[in-house]
């Protein structure tokens, strides 16, 4: 199975920029959903936004949309998750996650969709 390591993460001020990473290793990403969640401290996690297989249509949490940009390199077997005009409430843990099915597209999502995870990187906008 797929296993992710996600860095990038860091403090940056309100209405600064971070790009995260997630490489992935084990199997292609290709053949999986990816998404990146987040865990802000005693909060559930959330999603931020997931990828259909090798880079196919995307969705984001109301929260990120016109600010945050999930891409993947497949030769490179990476995820990316462009984060722009940060707020102190993205403040958190985010996940990278996988799953070779996913959510239903158009459905609700949430982290039970996804079995793969990697340990996260802490992001701190301030």
């Amino acid at each position: 199975h797929v296993q992710l390591v996600e860095s990038g993460g860091g403090s940056v001020q309100a209405g600064g920029s971070l790009r995260l990473s997630c490489v992935a290793s084990g199997d292609t990403i290709s053949r999986y959903c990816m998404g990146w969640f987040r865990q802000a401290p005693g909060k559930q996690r959330e999603g931020v936004a997931l990828i259909y297989y090798g880079g196919g249509s995307a969705r984001y949490a109301d929260s990120v949309k016109g600010r945050f940009t999930i891409s993947q390199d497949d030769a490179k077997s990476t995820l990316y998750l462009q984060m722009d005009s940060l707020k102190p409430e993205d403040t958190g843990m985010y996940y990278c996650a996988a799953d070779s099915v996913g959510p239903i597209p158009g459905g609700a999502w949430s982290a039970e969709d996804f079995s793969y995870w990697g340990q996260g990187t802490q992001v701190t906008v301030s």
